[in-house]
């Protein structure tokens, strides 16, 4: 106890200390942990239908450009470590009658939804979006659609941008280094599209920018660490053992993501409402009471209803 109220005292004093501090006192009030695991298990059964449903889409965008359609979809792929290289070459876009194609794709795209959708519930959970104001199921996927429709665009460009600063016949350390220049750009623009389509307004860009970085380099060095997993565990492994962790490391990588995102968002809230230093014991900071008043705010289920919220001195009120 000791230690816990010196170090208590001290991450008070120094905000070096008391910034992370209060963002993962944060992330533990959330339950990020618990939110973070629902979007993983959405993510992996939604891989393979967002991915069967960008294919068959490039095949109408990109038709008359097979080159860039193969380098858009390898792309993707790559940003998917443990299994991106073995669906390289196996997806195969929806064919059929125009009906029966509209509807495969459709049902493809709701299916694959789910993370988007599991994504924007945990950002209105970190954000204390009051519930009657979340977003209802449609709205949700219409969101969703959104953001999956940047993420393809976004991709495209990428991919001919990577093509032009790599195909001038330069060396190989300039074409890793353009490589990785490109990945944290694409990056980049992926978490601050999400961010600004999930994070609770009103915002102001500079608001998102701290965990759109945190995000994207983030992403990249969990990106190196998937192709590292592949490289030491699965390709040398037997088929029934590399299955495995194959799986597992799916997991464990989107698992890894999903915290990675949720950190981040915590990270822009505890920013944007000065939510630090919080307290590990004794008396409330005066960032705990405004972090309490939202809790209990985000409880609202009614438009009629109202919360007070009171700590024992005569104060109470609403969240600012």
């Amino acid at each position: 106890m000791r230690i816990v109220a010196s170090l208590d005292r001290w991450q008070r004093r120094h905000a070096l200390g008391g910034f992370p501090v209060a963002v993962a006192k944060k992330f533990g009030e959330d339950g990020a942990s618990r939110l973070a695991a629902l979007i993983a298990y959405y993510a992996f059964f939604s891989l393979f239908p967002l991915l069967l449903a960008f294919v068959s889409i490039l095949g109408f965008v990109l038709e008359d450009d097979p080159s860039l359609r193969a380098d858009v979809v390898d792309s993707a792929l790559a940003r998917i470590p443990v299994v991106g290289a073995e669906l390289s070459g196996e997806l195969e876009p929806l064919t059929g009658s125009p009906a029966a194609l509209a509807v495969g794709l459709a049902g493809a795209l709701w299916a694959g939804l789910g993370v988007t959708v599991a994504l924007g519930r945990a950002f209105a959970e970190i954000w204390d979006v009051p519930r009657l104001e979340q977003a209802s199921g449609l709205k949700a996927r219409v969101r969703g659609l959104i953001l999956l429709a940047i993420l393809g665009v976004t991709l495209i460009a990428s991919t001919a941008l990577a093509g032009l600063a790599i195909g001038g016949g330069v060396g190989p350390r300039a074409e890793r280094g353009a490589a990785l220049l490109a990945s944290l750009a694409v990056n980049g623009v992926i978490f601050l599209a999400l961010f600004a389509l999930l994070t609770a307004r009103p915002w102001r860009i500079r608001e998102l920018l701290p965990g759109v970085g945190l995000a994207a380099v983030g992403a990249l060095v969990l990106q190196s660490l998937g192709g590292w997993f592949v490289g030491q565990t699965v390709t040398d492994a037997s088929a029934v053992y590399g299955t495995f962790a194959l799986v597992i490391g799916l997991l464990s990588w989107f698992f890894l993501i999903a915290h990675l995102l949720l950190i981040a968002a915590e990270l822009n809230v505890v920013l944007r409402w000065r939510l630090w230093p919080r307290s590990l014991g004794g008396e409330l900071e005066p960032a705990d009471q405004v972090a309490l008043r939202r809790y209990a705010q985000a409880a609202r289920q009614d438009p009629r209803e109202r919360i007070e919220v009171g700590f024992g001195d005569g104060d109470s009120g609403a969240t600012p």
